[in-house]
């Protein structure tokens, strides 16, 4: 699909330099930004249904906390 915006000439340009900066041309940056916005709303979704079933989940701690020594401990 193809799509036309409306955009200031000056601020594309700015764009344009800014996308090169990064080595990529400018509709390669916007092609990967609409993807990864239009991919939003699924991980939210996901999310979502995630701490659902955490909420609903009978697991127990047992007074169990959690420590950062041990969790930054090298085995």
């Amino acid at each position: 699909m193809n799509l036309t915006l409306a955009v200031d000439d000056q601020a594309t340009e700015r764009a344009r330099a800014a996308a090169q900066a990064m080595g990529k041309s400018l509709n390669q940056f916007l092609r990967e930004q609409i993807e990864r916005l239009a991919g939003m709303q699924q991980r939210m979704i996901e999310h979502d249904a995630f701490e659902a079933r955490c909420l609903q989940s009978n697991a127990r701690l047992n007074g169990w906390k959690f420590n950062r020594e041990e969790a930054n401990e090298r085995g």
